[in-house]
């Protein structure tokens, strides 16, 4: 039993509903109803039953609720007394490749906080910048991708980093063109089919090795070969030049609706994860943000 989870049901009983409750604490409702299982199953009781029209307290619940209330507040008196518990502004920052579903992700988040103050910081960068962002925990959360041809370079620097790769999806490759594109409505393309339009990929700096690129088949020679810093850059240059890219097939309909995705035939796959710091706990900012990257994922996927 912990004093977070005595704040979890006090606030549930207050507002009556779950979801409003993971709202106003700021974590996801999986997270809180796993929270209340969790404290129900060690003290033996049930403390809220759940209908149709919401939640009720039940008799040994309200008993409990009210010997939480008293160990709340005598916490936040000693609080009150020794700390300095001043409202600070909540801060979180992510690192990411060039993912529109990252971005997706950090909007619900940014709708959920709905608070007066905060700074958040979403960085699409590159890719040794992700690992040495959350190595030097500028970042909580950095997102990037795997594969048989990387995985041996940046595993290795994600264990100097003392850092850990968490898996969110594995994917067959794809290409990214204007829905314009006389390849738009194949089934699949391959690479011969791909030849005479310009390949776009994201630079990567100093570290401009191909381990680090964004894309696979970095190692592929092409005749006509664009690098941009941004992702609106590289898709109004898909539409404009006629272009493509090669990444997951995940892309979010609703921001690029001039973007189609079709499968590229080649034996590949793609791994993308996120990774964090095994030294640090997960902020409750950070574990909402990766519930709304697999959420986003999946919704995106269907």
């Amino acid at each position: 039993m912990t004093l977070q989870q005595l704040k979890y049901i006090i606030e549930v009983s207050r507002s009556r509903s779950i979801s409003k409750a993971a709202q106003n604490l700021f974590i996801s409702q999986p997270s809180l109803s796993n929270a209340i299982k969790e404290l129900e199953k060690e003290i033996g009781i049930t403390i809220f039953s759940r209908t149709n029209k919401g939640i009720i307290i039940t008799q040994e619940g309200t008993e409990f609720l009210g010997y939480a209330r008293q160990v709340v507040e005598q916490a936040e008196l000693l609080e009150n007394r020794y700390i300095n518990t001043k409202a600070s502004q909540h801060h979180f920052s992510v690192s990411a490749q060039h993912y529109a579903f990252a971005v997706s992700a950090f909007v619900r988040l940014i709708e959920h906080y709905n608070r007066d103050e905060y700074e958040f910081t979403l960085r699409e960068t590159k890719t040794y910048e992700i690992i040495d962002d959350v190595k030097n925990l500028r970042s909580e959360i950095g997102i990037l991708y795997l594969n048989d041809f990387n995985q041996k370079v940046i595993n290795k620097f994600l264990r100097e980093g003392n850092l850990t790769f968490h898996e969110l999806f594995e994917a067959k490759p794809h290409v990214f063109i204007s829905s314009r594109n006389p390849l738009a409505n194949n089934e699949y393309v391959t690479l011969d089919d791909l030849v005479p339009l310009p390949y776009l990929s994201f630079e990567q700096g100093d570290f401009n090795s191909f381990y680090f690129s964004e894309e696979i088949l970095s190692t592929l020679s092409r005749p006509k070969n664009i690098k941009v810093s941004d992702r609106a850059t590289l898709f109004n240059l898909l539409i404009g030049l006629n272009g493509y890219t090669i990444s997951t097939g995940v892309i979010s309909k609703e921001l690029n609706s001039d973007i189609v995705s079709v499968p590229l035939k080649v034996d590949e796959r793609i791994t993308v994860g996120y990774i964090t710091h095994k030294e640090v706990t997960n902020s409750a900012l950070a574990n909402l943000y990766i519930d709304y990257l697999k959420e986003t994922i999946a919704e995106e996927n269907s």
